[in-house]
C-alpha cells in the first residue's frame, strides 16, 4: 500500500510538472507579444525581467538543449513547434514528453498490475506527443490554406483602392482570423524592426513551407522589380488557389474512409488487449508466455508496416 501511495504521489508531481511546463510556455507567449506591442516609451516592462520569467526548471531544460544540440533531431523539432506555433523550447518539448511518459506508465502498470502494459505506455507517450505535433501542424496548414485565397482577395481590394502592400498586409491582419493573421502579424513585425518586406515573407514562406505562399511571394517580387498591377495579380492568384482548394476537399472526402479504416484497424488491437487485462487478465496473460513474446512482437510489426500502407494509400494528392 505504502509504493503504490508513493508511486501514486511521484506520478502526480510529473503531471504537474508536464502541465506547468506547457502553462510556462503560453505566458512566455503571452509576455514577449505583449512587449512587443508597446511603443517605444513605455517602459512599463523590463525585456530583462520578460527573460527572467520566461526560464522554468532552467537547470534541466539547458541540459536538453545542450543534449539536443548535438542531434540531427533538434532542427526538426524546432521547426515543428515554430509552425506549430506551441511555445515551447525544444527542451521543455522532450521534457514535458519524457514526463507525462514516466506518468502515464507508472500508472497504467499499477492499475493493470503488469509491469510490461506500463513499458508499452512510456514508449507510446512520447510518439503521441509527435503525433499530437505533427496534427496541430498539420491543423494550422490547413487552416492557412483555406483562409489564403481571401486574404489575397482583402489584400489586392486594398491595393485598389490605392493602399500600399504594407499599409494592405496591416489592415488584412486587423480583419482576419488566426492562423492568417497572426502569421502576418509576425511579418509586420519584422518589417517595424527594420526588415525589408520581401524578406519578411521571404521568411514567413521558409517558416511555413508552404508552396502556394512560396509562389505568391515569388510573384510579389517579381511584380517588384519589373513593375504592373500587383492587385490583379493576387486576385489571379486568389481565384487559381481557390480552386485547388475545391479539388483538395473533394480528395480528402474520397479518402475519409480510408483514413477512418486506419484509425479504427489501429486503435482495434490496444482497446481490446485493455478491455481483456481488467476482464480476464489471466486469458491474455498466456499471451506473454514463451513465444508468445515473439507473436506479439511480429503483429505489432506487421499491423504497423500495414498502417502505413493504408496511409500511403489514402494520402491525399499533391496538387
Amino acid at each position: 500500500m505504502i509504493d503504490f501511495v508513493a508511486a501514486l504521489v511521484f506520478g502526480v508531481g510529473l503531471a504537474l510538472l508536464t502541465v506547468a511546463l506547457l502553462k510556462r510556455g503560453r505566458e512566455r507567449q503571452d509576455d514577449i507579444l505583449r512587449y512587443l506591442a508597446m511603443p517605444f516609451s513605455e517602459e512599463d516592462i523590463d525585456p530583462n525581467e520578460v527573460v527572467e520569467r520566461v526560464g522554468l526548471l532552467t537547470p534541466s531544460v539547458t541540459a536538453f538543449d545542450e543534449a539536443l544540440s548535438k542531434l540531427d533531431f533538434v532542427d526538426k523539432l524546432s521547426h515543428r513547434l515554430e509552425k506549430s506555433r506551441m511555445p515551447l523550447k525544444p527542451g521543455e518539448f522532450v521534457l514535458a514528453s519524457l514526463s507525462a511518459a514516466v506518468t502515464f506508465g507508472l500508472w497504467m502498470g499499477l492499475l493493470t498490475d503488469q509491469w510490461l502494459a506500463g513499458l508499452i505506455t512510456f514508449l507510446l507517450t512520447p510518439i503521441l506527443f509527435w503525433v499530437h505535433l505533427g496534427m496541430r501542424v498539420s491543423r494550422r496548414q490547413r487552416a492557412f490554406e483555406e483562409q489564403l485565397p481571401s486574404v489575397l482577395g482583402l489584400i489586392a481590394s486594398s491595393l485598389r483602392s490605392g493602399h500600399t502592400l504594407q499599409r494592405s498586409i496591416s489592415m488584412m491582419v486587423e480583419e482576419s482570423s488566426p492562423p492568417v493573421s497572426e502569421e502576418f502579424e509576425r511579418v509586420m513585425a519584422e518589417i517595424r524592426l527594420g526588415l525589408p518586406l520581401i524578406d519578411a515573407l521571404d521568411r514567413m514562406a521558409e517558416r511555413l513551407d508552404y508552396r502556394d505562399f512560396e509562389w505568391i511571394v515569388h510573384a510579389i517580387r517579381i511584380q517588384q522589380q519589373t513593375g504592373g498591377k500587383l492587385a490583379d495579380l493576387l486576385f489571379t492568384l486568389a481565384e487559381y488557389m481557390r480552386a485547388r482548394e475545391e479539388v483538395r476537399r473533394e480528395v480528402r472526402v474520397l479518402t475519409a474512409e480510408g483514413r477512418l479504416s486506419a484509425v479504427v484497424l489501429g486503435a482495434l488491437p490496444f482497446v481490446l488487449a485493455l478491455y481483456l487485462q481488467f476482464t480476464n487478465p489471466d486469458y491474455i496473460g498466456e499471451l506473454f508466455q514463451g513465444s508468445g513474446w515473439l507473436l506479439v512482437f511480429g503483429g505489432g510489426l506487421f499491423m504497423g508496416l500495414g498502417l502505413f500502407i493504408i496511409m500511403q494509400m489514402v494520402k491525399a494528392v499533391d496538387l
